[in-house]
């Protein structure tokens, strides 16, 4: 690679010099902008006064993006690795809806997906130290995944049931039209939204009315617990791999978790 591709891959990727720095603060800025100027956009009295400035504001951002797209993918020592990561799915689909846009109207409102770059402001402001609670957090709800699909089911046979009986009981008469639309006003109801569009008239439909919603309230807490009983486990985890971490040239333990020398003797850590 030439040296100066070789720098200017450093200054799109990495962000530990001025330079680079001020490219990811430029491209923040030039995101937040193109994202305020949709937003802007989708209100009418705006769209009608100014929406040929802000047509072309949008697509000066969008060929801005896909020069930085196009140039991300010729910089890239592993090119598939990028297209079809994270980051470069994000980064294509920020441009594409303005393409689209000249084929199906109003999807240019898509680009608010730009908003999702931000990610890379944890990169600038290093907060990657971060990225170990979210993986924490992860872990948790991966743990506890079978858990929330028991109760998901347990929820959905509650509605099935009350839903059943609501429409036998109401009928089409009282707004109860098919099992499915009870099963929506059941829905509303076991999660205390309680539309109102549809209620229940007869005595028997208000009691079990007054049941669905005694137990909303009742199950609000089971994922909340679930998950709050697999973070902690996930914590404990954690910091017990943490204590297990010992250096083998000195058998001093309780390293940090990214550590990588031992904090007393320097030794690289296994």
């Amino acid at each position: 690679m030439l040296p100066s591709k070789k720098r200017l891959a450093h200054i799109v990727f990495e962000s530990d010099d001025k330079a680079s720095k001020r490219f990811d603060v430029f491209l923040l800025v030039f995101i937040l902008l193109s994202v305020f100027i949709v937003v802007l956009d989708s209100v009418s009295e705006i769209h009608h006064q100014y929406g040929r400035y802000l047509y072309a504001a949008e697509w000066f951002f969008t060929l801005v993006f896909t020069g930085e797209y196009v140039l991300r993918i010729w910089l890239s020592y592993d090119k598939r690795g990028y297209v079809f990561g994270f980051y470069g799915l994000v980064d294509l689909l920020a441009i594409l809806p303005t393409y689209i846009s000249l084929f199906f109207f109003a999807s240019q409102y898509l680009t608010v997906i730009r908003a999702l770059r931000f990610l890379r402001i944890l990169r600038i402001l290093k907060l990657t130290e971060y990225v170990k609670e979210a993986v924490i957090l992860k872990n948790a709800l991966r743990q506890s995944r079978l858990k929330i699909q028991i109760f998901l089911g347990s929820v959905l046979t509650i509605v099935l049931v009350m839903g059943s009986l609501m429409y036998i009981v109401e009928g089409p008469d009282h707004g109860f039209t098919s099992i499915p639309r009870s099963m929506y006003w059941a829905i509303v109801t076991l999660t205390t939204v309680g539309y109102g569009d549809i209620a229940p008239e007869t005595e028997f439909g208000q009691f079990l009315a007054s049941l669905i919603m005694l137990t909303g309230y009742a199950i609000i807490a089971v994922p909340t617990g679930i998950v709050s009983s697999e973070l902690t486990a996930a914590k404990q985890k954690t910091i017990a791999s943490m204590k297990r971490r010992i250096c083998h040239h000195c058998q001093v333990q309780d390293h940090e978790l990214d550590a990588n020398y031992c904090r007393s003797c320097g030794n690289p850590l296994d």
